[in-house]
């Protein structure tokens, strides 16, 4: 069942899917569309699932389940990682590798791997005041809070001295 993302309780789960590139205007477009449908049949063990999504700066697709009412399992966890695998072939773009880094320049959101990030920090070019994504919040209150954050807060702090 299809819910706006912002009347999900703040415990939701969720999922967040970095694009290695940004989407056009058309593509969220479709990607929303296509998201309303996954999730309006989204089920775990025939019981429906209250969900929502955002696509934000273009690039992050974002995955909320309320799981007060029901847990997603196994299963409907698989079906929402096929779901984005499909996403990453129609579209061309990377959505699942973990091993790469988004933060910001300026208004700009780089993407790089996760060893040029390593190297950029030696060089400084990245700071502890740089702004990332962690992507490893795992719900909304977390999302709210520590998911655009700057390095220093962030797993990251680790590659910055």
């Amino acid at each position: 069942m299809l819910v706006n993302f912002d009347t999900l309780p703040d415990e939701s789960r969720v999922w967040i899917y970095q694009a290695s590139r940004s989407f056009t205007e058309n593509e969220i477009s479709e990607i929303e569309g296509k998201l309303a449908e996954f999730i309006e049949a989204w089920t775990a063990h025939g019981q429906d699932l209250q969900a929502g999504f955002k696509i934000v700066y273009k690039r992050f697709v974002i995955l909320a389940l309320n799981q007060n009412l029901n847990s997603a399992t196994g299963c409907s966890i698989d079906a929402s990682v096929h779901f984005i695998q499909n996403l990453e072939k129609e579209y061309n773009v990377d959505l699942m590798d973990k091993m790469n880094v988004s933060y910001k320049q300026g208004e700009y959101i780089a993407y790089k791997p996760l060893l040029d990030f390593k190297k950029m920090a030696k060089q400084k070019a990245v700071s502890k005041n740089t702004i990332v994504f962690n992507n490893l919040v795992t719900n909304i209150a977390e999302f709210k809070e520590n998911w655009e954050v700057p390095a220093s807060e962030s797993w990251h702090s680790r590659f910055i001295n």
